[in-house]
């Protein structure tokens, strides 16, 4: 009798819709945190991919925007959630870099995350308002040597990636800019458009209108290789720093823990959807190239993103929490 309740128990259980290891992973939808608000080129990149991940995957991959704390609400969700590989978020250049890097944060962005994959990147721009004469970056360091200390440069806020790639790049060059920190990109651009800044370190898709109207200059993008979208515009690497290559990235994560399989399942059917075509033209108009990368390769590009930018901001005495 004993042994006949148990084979009922075992039939129930592998009836039960809700039990994990009677089913094949998904078998529910999967939900998608995203640290911004909706509407950006960081939702829109979660969007085109989860729709087509979870077509892939078979389940429905629903956004959930959660923007507070610049990042760190969709953080503690994320790593708080449980390991089952329903909760996951897409973590980026912010919340797995820079903001760690420059103030103390209430999640560790390696211990309490599971890397994924790298979804894509887009590189940032060194631009400069058209009245500064410079068309190369050497003329532009020679003309920051000229005007030691009146030439001033915006950014999307103190401790943004706009923010700390200036910095480095005053680092790499011994040159002194003044720093002007904005409330986000779009006041940071206006200001440079209008001459009360010079210069600017925008990603990419933020700035290309701007120079095609031909009201801004590019000078150079980081990355270890040309934008497809702006040619003719070389590398830092091109124009003599080595290792210049920041990037605004974007990839998935889920919490701490999550089972090896579950992971391999979710890589996989990401980089196949890394690899379509129509994808790549989806991304184009934000200028994010798609980038698949496995768990590993995502983890440790994860830990060298953040030893970079908290080497920069300990040389820079840049500390947002004091």
């Amino acid at each position: 009798m004993k042994r006949r309740q148990l084979l009922q128990a075992a039939s129930a259980a592998i009836a039960l819709p809700g039990v994990a290891f009677a089913q094949a992973f998904p078998s529910k939808p999967i939900r998608y945190i995203v640290p911004v608000a909706a509407g950006g080129g960081n939702d829109m990149t979660a969007r085109v991919v989860t729709e087509r991940w979870g077509r892939l995957l078979g389940q429905a991959m629903p956004v959930d925007n959660q923007s507070g704390g610049g990042g760190v609400v969709a953080s503690q969700l994320t790593a708080h959630a449980p390991p089952d590989g329903y909760t996951l978020m897409q973590g980026y250049v912010a919340t797995h870099g820079t903001t760690p890097a420059t103030r103390k944060v209430s999640y560790d962005a390696i211990k309490d995350f599971t890397p994924i994959g790298m979804i894509g990147a887009t590189p940032n721009v060194l631009v400069v308002n058209a009245s500064v004469p410079a068309k190369t970056v050497g003329e532009f360091i020679q003309y920051l040597k000229a005007n030691r200390g009146s030439v001033s440069y915006g950014s999307a806020g103190a401790g943004s990636l706009t923010h700390l790639t200036m910095e480095l790049f005053k680092q790499e060059t011994g040159t002194v800019m003044v720093h002007i920190p904005y409330r986000g990109i779009a006041p940071a651009i206006n200001d440079l458009l209008g001459g009360q800044t010079q210069a600017m370190f925008p990603g990419l898709a933020a700035a290309l209108p701007h120079l095609r109207s031909g009201r801004m200059r590019a000078l150079a993008v980081t990355g270890k290789q040309r934008s497809a979208q702006v040619k003719d515009v070389p590398t830092m690497e091109e124009a003599g720093f080595k290792g210049f290559d920041a990037m605004q990235w974007y990839g998935s994560v889920g919490p701490a823990g999550m089972p090896a399989d579950v992971v391999q399942r979710l890589n996989e059917t990401q980089v196949a959807v890394l690899k379509s075509p129509d994808l790549a033209e989806k991304l184009a108009s934000e200028a994010v190239e798609p980038w698949p990368m496995t768990p590993e390769q995502f983890g440790q590009y994860i830990v060298a993103d953040i030893r970079r930018w908290t080497a920069l901001a300990k040389a820079r005495n840049i500390r947002l929490d004091e």
